[in-house]
């Protein structure tokens, strides 16, 4: 906030020394960040068209630099079909199948672009990062937060090609959906924190005087609960466990189906299909229960959040009734984990909403 006297510019400058905060700067801070938060909701969506197309292990290696550019010609196209070759996934699943150099390069493509896109991402938050940096744009307290995103944003590389190594061993034809979860995971935490902070930022735009917003209880019950749903989820993807069940709301004619706990409770909690698919069909009303908690509390302060929550989790519910009638329909399949995104986005505003000092929440 500029200070207004007779003398303009000796104002401006008792300002500028006495604030943090330049003016205009939290607010193009919170746009930055409102674009990463787009490019991370593509690249779910992308990653999401990888796993149903069964793309993730046709890039066998890892290379950061050498390996943004796709194979420029016949040999070197030959090189990696040859490397998929030797993949137990090929070995045991596509092989059998019948799979040809084009069948190859669109599974190719897929897991190429996954990865593009994420280094797409890092440079889209650490370029502009040194630039506000360097220019002493970030208001006092953000230089923290914003390096905990941008290692986020590097674990999730790793988490990455953790996951994609995990299927590139023994007789696996998939990858650890343990890891799966970790790498998904991550990226809606990284999701949540981007748009928390440009809340923030927005918030200290309007009122330079303006202090973050906390987490409330209601929020934290909330997230931990939404968290668990999204877990489930990524563990159904990772082991197919979509296919458990075309029906619904019955599984095998039954509303609990039969499963395997010849190994233990939890393994059958953390391994069985039927019972994960069974789990990630029914938790998602305790999810939604909650949501509509959190929205009803944040709707007196602003109803836009309050209908966003409702809207999210609303199409996510038809999305996913959907996805298991379909047989797991590959565009449906993408939406559902689309819309998972977008959810993540529209509690995150909701929260902030409830922890924003003044409120009632």
């Amino acid at each position: 906030m500029v200070v207004q006297s007779a003398f303009p510019a000796k104002s401006a400058e008792l300002a500028s020394k006495s604030s943090p905060i330049i003016d205009g700067a939290p607010d193009r801070l919170a746009r930055w960040l409102y674009f990463v938060a787009a490019m991370v909701v593509t690249i779910v969506a992308v990653g999401g068209i990888t796993r149903l197309t069964e793309s993730g292990l046709s890039i066998t290696q890892w290379q950061p630099v050498t390996g943004t550019l796709p194979p420029l010609t016949e040999e070197a196209w030959l090189a990696e079909f040859a490397e998929y070759r030797e993949t137990p996934e090929f070995r045991l699943e596509a092989g059998p199948a019948g799979m040809t150099l084009s069948d190859f390069k669109f599974i190719f493509f897929w897991e190429w672009f996954h990865r593009l896109m994420g280094r797409l991402i890092g440079l889209a938050f650490a370029i502009p990062l040194a630039f506000y940096w360097v220019k002493g744009l970030i208001p006092t307290g953000y230089k923290p937060r914003l390096l905990a995103l941008l290692a986020l944003g590097g674990l999730q590389g790793t988490f990455g090609w953790l996951m994609v190594r995990s299927g590139l061993s023994g007789d696996m034809t998939d990858v650890s959906h343990f890891w799966l979860s970790v790498h998904l995971l991550t990226a809606f935490i990284t999701l949540a924190g981007l748009i928390w902070t440009a809340l923030d930022l927005r918030a200290l735009a309007r009122d330079p005087s303006a202090a973050p917003s906390r987490l409330t209880a209601i929020s934290t019950v909330t997230a931990i609960i939404l968290f668990i749903q999204m877990l489930l989820g990524a563990w159904v993807a990772g082991l197919n466990a979509g296919l458990a069940s075309d029906t619904w709301p019955l599984m095998q004619g039954r509303f609990i189906p039969e499963y395997d706990t010849t190994k233990g409770v939890l393994w059958a909690i953390t391994h069985d299909p039927f019972l994960l698919h069974f789990l990630h069909r029914w938790w998602a009303w305790a999810a939604v229960a909650a949501l509509i908690v959190l929205a009803r509390v944040v709707r007196p302060i602003d109803r836009r959040a309050s209908v966003a929550v409702h809207s999210a989790f609303g199409i996510q519910i038809l999305l996913g009734i959907a996805t298991v009638m379909t047989g797991v329909a590959l565009w449906i399949a993408v939406a559902h984990q689309l819309v998972g995104a977008l959810l993540v986005i529209a509690t995150a505003w909701a929260a902030h909403v409830a922890g924003r000092k003044g409120a009632t929440a």
